[in-house]
């Protein structure tokens, strides 16, 4: 592990976008630079989340950001991080310091949303931080979990139509009412 590494400041994500209704929670593993520099999630102008969220809930990725988040808020579809703070050297996840990795507290969102049934992850480092750190932990809690292509613009060699593809599984397990699934 580079000195540049163990040097850089424990950076805290932000807060989880949340609706008690909630039925499906995607992660995404630690913010980048900017949307911790903007306090906001998927801030990137490159970053795909807002516009494959736009297409698939029907509004404007323009929108004001607090919009975009009542539409995800109505579509019963909660956002958070798995990581809740770190050290890391830029933006890639590639660069988080694994020992200093501090997880979110999602004993206590499962707690408060009780009708979540679905876990995307944005992309296999927040489904690897999930699996390694925090599973363990909600064990006896049914969900679903699928591992999404991520929306960084660091995996720009999937078509923005297969991301959109993909992603559309969100939409549908907002929708369902049934029970969870395995």
């Amino acid at each position: 592990m580079s000195r540049r590494r163990l040097e850089a400041p424990l950076l805290r994500g932000l807060p989880p976008i949340e609706n008690p209704a909630a039925r499906v929670l995607v992660l995404g593993s630690m913010p980048g630079a900017a949307s911790l520099a903007a306090g906001r999630y998927y801030a990137h102008p490159r970053n795909l989340f807002w516009p494959l969220m736009g297409e698939l809930l029907g509004f404007d990725p323009a929108l004001p950001y607090a919009r975009r988040i009542a539409a995800l808020k109505r579509a019963r579809i909660a956002l958070w991080d798995v990581i809740g703070a770190c050290r890391r050297a830029g933006s890639l996840d590639a660069r988080i310091d694994p020992s200093s990795i501090v997880v979110n507290d999602f004993p206590g969102f499962l707690a408060r949303h009780p009708h979540l049934a679905f876990v995307g992850f944005n992309g296999a480092a927040a489904a690897s931080s999930w699996h390694r750190f925090v599973t363990s932990s909600v064990v006896g809690r049914e969900l679903r979990y699928v591992t999404l292509p991520s929306s960084s613009p660091a995996n720009a060699s999937i078509a923005m139509s297969t991301k959109r593809e993909a992603w559309r599984v969100v939409l549908d397990a907002a929708r369902t009412t049934g029970g969870a699934h395995r």
